[in-house]
């Protein structure tokens, strides 16, 4: 392989790269058993999320283990969402039997009124969900037209990436777009070092999820790793993303398709390795393309939280909004499971409430801000951001494209870079 083009052997990298995650993905595809829900009647998570499986939240030496945050004397929202089990309005029909998620919440995206809950102030593990209270965090303190050049250890950061390279020259909005449609960690830790560092951006979500009456979220990652006292509930959740979809940013990054995301200089560690150039990123929520009406949503994975999920449709000009935490993969993946309570809460009376997401006492209640989600292009169209052709001066990379097919191409460059650094990628 030496002896062949630096282009060639990008190929023949993404090829193997590519072929290693349709075996994955077919790997995962396989039926698994079907787990009974979790029965949340007595309160299991009241105070904290369960026990952790793993080491990812041991404090750091000379550190004590932070504890539980205070609960509420009266549930935020209103007292019917102080119960932990299923709460559901007279009269009602039945839930949707396929729902694995331990915690969820229906909410109405516009109006705040809640339809349907679980367990809905229990505390969770939100694991890559928590990226939207980073949005509203950078929303608040950074210009998106600010570039940011990334360095060594953005680029080695753990966990699901867009990509990002060590010298590449980046504007907060492209960091804005790998953080929410690729889950990117390390466009979080590139975002936090803006604000001031992990640290500092861990205390501005914190103080920006007390100020939204999210009383039951703290971060201890700005990615949404694990780490000590983690934990928020399905409600603050879906509170997180009510407040993020007033801003048309998130609103449009979240319902975008594809963009072409930039490229960086050539590894000084791999000498005769050309520079990376431009290639499109695709939004990773599957409920955008199969679910009529989507308007987008946030998906997380870690191996003490679990599936997590939080997305929004829109039906006949009504929104809602589903939150699911602590779920399984099985009977049907989350996203599924969000469809199912999406299409149970269209099909309710509007007048339903059980209970309301809160308004910050300091605004105004604020409409939530209607973007147009822009149409998804095949290979060879758009870039959407930039209305730009996509990338096709490589003659032998369009080759080796048309070769492998779209479907291939949609995985191969996270694929590729997460074989080349060895990355786990089993977590977001």
């Amino acid at each position: 392989m030496a002896a062949l083009p630096n282009s060639a052997r990008r190929i023949l990298l993404t090829a193997t790269a590519s072929a290693l995650a349709l075996g994955v993905g077919a790997a995962l595809a396989l039926p698994a058993a079907a787990q009974p829900p979790t029965n949340t009647d007595e309160c299991p998570y009241r105070d904290s999320p369960p026990p952790a499986i793993d080491l990812s939240e041991v404090p750091k030496p000379g550190q004590a283990a932070p504890t539980p945050l205070p609960v509420p004397d009266s549930p935020v929202g209103g007292e019917e969402l102080g119960n932990c089990g299923i709460v559901t309005a007279p009269g009602t029909p039945p839930l949707p039997a396929d729902i694995s998620a331990t915690g969820w919440i229906l909410s109405d995206l516009d109006t705040g009124q809640v339809l349907a809950a679980k367990d809905p102030h229990g505390r969770y593990r939100p694991a890559s969900t928590i990226k939207v209270l980073l949005s509203l965090v950078v929303f608040d303190e950074l210009d998106l037209d600010k570039t940011y050049v990334a360095d060594a250890a953005d680029a080695a950061m753990e966990g699901s990436s867009v990509g990002l390279g060590a010298g590449g020259t980046y504007s907060n909005l492209q960091l804005i777009q790998g953080l929410l449609m690729r889950s990117g960690n390390d466009a979080a830790r590139a975002l936090a070092a803006q604000l001031g560092g992990d640290d500092a951006a861990i205390k501005k979500m914190n103080a920006k999820a007390t100020s939204l009456g999210a009383l039951d979220t703290r971060t201890a990652s700005v990615s949404g790793l694990d780490g000590p006292g983690m934990s928020t509930s399905p409600y603050d959740l879906a509170l997180f993303f009510r407040a993020a979809m007033q801003n048309p940013i998130f609103a449009q990054s979240i319902a975008t398709d594809t963009v072409l995301f930039p490229g960086f200089p050539a590894d000084p560690a791999t000498p005769g390795d050309g520079p990376v150039e431009p290639y499109p990123i695709y939004n990773d929520n599957r409920l955008l393309v199969n679910y009529p009406g989507a308007l987008g949503g946030k998906s997380g994975y870690t191996d003490d939280a679990r599936h997590t999920y939080v997305g929004a449709a829109e039906r006949d000009g009504r929104r809602l909004v589903a939150a699911l935490l602590e779920a399984d993969a099985s009977p049907v993946s989350p996203w599924e499971q969000a469809a199912r309570l999406l299409d149970y809460g269209f099909g309710l009376d509007p007048t339903v409430s059980l209970g309301t997401l809160v308004q910050p006492a300091t605004e105004s209640v604020t409409p939530v801000v209607e973007v147009a989600k822009p149409p998804a292009h095949g290979p060879g169209g758009m870039d959407l951001a930039s209305g730009s052709d996509l990338p096709n001066k490589d003659a032998a990379l369009r080759v080796a494209i048309g070769l492998l097919g779209f479907g291939v191409l949609i995985g191969l460059f996270g694929w590729a870079r997460t074989l080349r650094r060895r990355r786990r990628y089993h977590r977001h």
